[in-house]
């Protein structure tokens, strides 16, 4: 099987990408993190940088399942979050911190919130929408409380896990590794991608989530700018509406 290439374009000046430093974040994880992460991350044979922008070399695993078990996604985060907790910021200093981005991300939820709010949402979905406009770097400074920093992946979203046949569960696409709580992978996964009669399952496997409800908010922004992105009457708006909602009970 061939293997996946990942070719981006240089990122464009003042775009949230560029700010983020997605591609270079990428490539350092493979060079530098992958190699000690003591999770499985796809293989990498190539990782390259330059003016024409980045190219990644992987190994495919696109015959493998998309997604994972509620249970499982939740143990492999755990068993990343405390291998590198106090220790990943120091490790790779590098590695995005709290805050980075935060006034661009802000500005683009306050455009796209009138969009939203043209929808039919439930009610505690759109008061929540509502409340975040003009106060997304507030919820982004409350995950400065939120517990010790770690490595988190920063998109653990079902479409970034695989699962072999034998149940091996891989993490893929590592444009937003950072340092922050390891709750707010937890977060996002139970925001993006895991139905909310599940959510107790998840939380159960991950085991003390401290810090949950401080990261909510901020997860939450991301998830209305992901339901932005699908038509209102689509399947995936409908599973964001749900998820949204049930995160609006945890508050």
């Amino acid at each position: 099987m061939p293997n996946y290439i990942k070719r981006r374009a240089p990122e464009k000046a003042g775009s949230i990408a560029a700010a983020l430093k997605m591609a270079e974040s990428e490539i350092r994880f493979y060079r530098e993190v992958a190699p000690e992460i003591g999770i499985r991350v796809p293989a990498c044979y190539r990782a390259e940088l330059d003016d024409e922008g980045s190219l990644l070399e992987l190994e495919d695993l696109s015959a493998w399942r998309q997604g994972a078990e509620p249970a499982a996604a939740a143990e492999l985060l755990r068993s990343m979050h405390d291998r590198w907790t106090g220790r990943a910021h120091v490790r790779w200093p590098w590695l995005r911190s709290i805050g980075t981005g935060e006034e661009l991300v802000a500005r683009l939820y306050d455009e796209t919130w009138p969009k939203l709010a043209a929808r039919s949402l439930p009610a505690s979905v759109r008061e929540f929408g509502e409340r975040m406009v003009g106060n997304v770097q507030q919820a982004e400074a409350q995950l400065l409380d939120a517990g010790p920093l770690t490595l988190v992946h920063g998109d653990a979203s079902a479409p970034n896990l695989r699962t072999s046949p034998e149940g091996e569960i891989v993490l893929l696409d590592w444009e937003d590794v950072s340092a922050a709580p390891g709750v707010l992978d937890l977060a996002w996964h139970l925001i993006s991608s895991v139905e909310p009669s599940r959510w107790p399952e998840m939380l159960a496997a991950y085991g003390p989530a401290d810090g949950l409800i401080e990261v909510l908010p901020s997860t939450m922004v991301q998830g209305y700018l992901s339901m932005s992105d699908w038509p209102a009457d689509s399947e995936e708006a409908a599973g964001f509406a749900a998820r949204l909602e049930a995160g609006t009970a945890l508050l």
